[in-house]
């Protein structure tokens, strides 16, 4: 590692500090805020006499601190934001590393925080060449930032240049068209490298969606499997009661048709008896 790199890492009092400013507002607000009242209010439970004097200085108090304490809290909150974005400036001087990246996450997008998340559960080694693709995209975005910046100070210098005496003027203006020059050489190749970035972003995210809805492809497609498998428990109790149904439909329809049946049998043989042996008429 270079000694330039060694020195553009973070140290240990550098990462205490973070830990500590990380909840220092919260900390702050309650140790402005609370101390006072707590001191009225242990004397309103111990004191014997004037016992509401205190309950209205424990309450009187606690306003008046807790207003301080929320305008301490705020300046602490901007002294972290300032700290923060000179450790930024720090860590990119000379690139970001994927390590790095949990620094500069608000310089991501809303979904790109979203997919980075999504990654780390689902593929962690695809969530690593990720954020290595979104520190080289921050490191180019930063650098590009940069160099547009240097352009538009050439220029005005150019412009300056322009008034000056014709003595004087011409090496200035020669120097000043080389770092034009090499500003928009560097431009361009960071330009080429940030679309480069930018379409393997692409692809990883496309690789992402797609190993997730494979996966949940797979899923649906085995519960499917499963469904057709296996009968659900109601429609199987559902088949079993008209199964029931019908059977007891058949044992009541049995007696009711032979009980017909031997009734039109009764009525039937009288009628062959009386076929079989006709009326005879009187005196034969």
């Amino acid at each position: 590692m270079s000694e330039k790199r060694r020195r553009n890492k973070m140290k240990g009092g550098e990462r205490l500090t973070a830990a500590l400013l990380r909840w220092s507002p919260l900390l702050v607000f309650f140790l402005l805020t609370l101390p006072l009242p707590a001191y009225f209010l242990f004397r309103y439970f111990t004191a014997t006499e004037a016992v509401g004097e205190y309950m209205l200085l424990a309450l009187t108090s606690l306003a008046f601190t807790a207003i301080f304490g929320l305008f301490a809290a705020f300046a602490v909150f901007l002294y972290r934001k300032f700290w923060e974005r000179r450790l930024r400036e720090k860590l990119s001087a000379d690139g970001v590393t994927a390590d790095e990246l949990s620094w500069f996450l608000s310089e991501l997008t809303a979904d790109q925080r979203r997919t980075l998340r999504q990654m780390d559960r689902q593929n962690p080694l695809l969530a690593d060449a990720y954020r290595e693709t979104l520190a080289a995209r921050i490191t180019a975005s930063r650098v590009l930032a940069r160099t547009r910046a240097e352009a538009a100070v050439v220029e005005s210098r150019l412009k300056s240049a322009a008034r000056l005496s014709a003595s004087s003027r011409g090496e200035l203006e020669e120097d000043l068209r080389k770092d034009r020059a090499r500003l928009a050489r560097v431009q361009s190749e960071v330009s080429e490298h940030y679309r480069e970035i930018e379409a393997r972003l692409q692809i990883i995210e496309a690789m992402a969606g797609r190993d997730a809805s494979q996966a949940e492809t797979e899923l649906a497609l085995q519960r499917l499997g499963s469904v057709r498998e296996n009968v659900p428990l109601g429609l199987a109790s559902a088949r079993l009661e008209q199964d029931a149904r019908e059977e007891v439909e058949k044992e009541l329809r049995r007696p009711s048709t032979s009980g017909a049946a031997g009734e039109v049998a009764g009525e039937t043989e009288p009628d062959a008896d009386a076929r079989l042996n006709p009326p005879q008429r009187p005196g034969v």
